[in-house]
């Protein structure tokens, strides 16, 4: 089910991680938690609309900023589009942030698909039963495989 691309290969070396793709077409019974990504780094509770914004300016691939409590709680997540509207830059970034759409670890990972696909990060947080952030669930942008590591 899981294919290593060149360009993951490429990314791979760059950031020292192992990548695959897993490919749509075979992920048949899989679950989300199966395709996702397994690590998020969420931005802290206490992040302002600024630090959102820098968090972004970091890295034009970056598509979708997560935010946790200290406890790995899922409070919010934000795209590049919800800092468009002039925000005060010291207003509290879970203040804008949304809260859905998200995902299950246990959903089919072809029903996480289509959650994905609705959104124009082409990402979705994975939220367990407890409300804990456990990963990201993204599809790759000719939408033929889902991104995982």
């Amino acid at each position: 089910m899981t294919e290593t691309t060149a360009s993951d290969q490429t990314n791979a070396r760059r950031t020292g991680m192992t990548a695959h793709r897993a490919t749509i077409a075979a992920s048949g019974s899989a679950t989300v938690a199966d395709v996702m990504h397994p690590q998020s780094a969420p931005l802290p509770v206490t992040a302002t609309v600024a630090d959102v914004s820098d968090w972004f300016a970091r890295s034009a691939s970056r598509r979708l900023a997560l935010i946790a409590d200290g406890a790995g709680r899922y409070m919010g997540s934000l795209t590049r589009a919800d800092l468009a509207g002039g925000e005060d830059p010291n207003r509290p970034a879970v203040e804008v942030a949304c809260y859905e759409p998200t995902v299950g670890p246990g959903e089919t990972a072809l029903a996480g698909r289509d959650r994905v696909l609705e959104t124009p990060a082409r990402r979705v947080p994975v939220i367990d039963d407890e409300g804990q952030l456990v990963g990201v669930l993204a599809v790759t942008t000719d939408e033929q495989a889902f991104a995982c590591r």
